[in-house]
């Protein structure tokens, strides 16, 4: 189980480095866009370097009047 822990924590560790290599960090804005592809990339991991290039949108509801 030991090696399942570490195998995790590299692929996060991946993951926020290829966050990293597209700038999100330093173009954080604090939109739900933002914080959600950042999450999408952490958890894709080794992916990202093989092509996948994720992204999200968010629709946050705007308070009725």
């Amino acid at each position: 189980m030991r090696s399942g822990r570490w195998m995790l924590v590299a692929w996060l560790i991946i993951g926020a480095l290829a966050g990293g290599q597209r700038h999100y960090y330093t173009q954080f804005d604090g939109s739900c866009a933002r914080i959600a592809t950042i999450g999408i990339t952490l958890a894709s991991g080794p992916l990202n370097y093989i092509g996948l290039n994720p992204t999200a949108n968010c629709k946050v509801p705007q308070p009725s009047e």
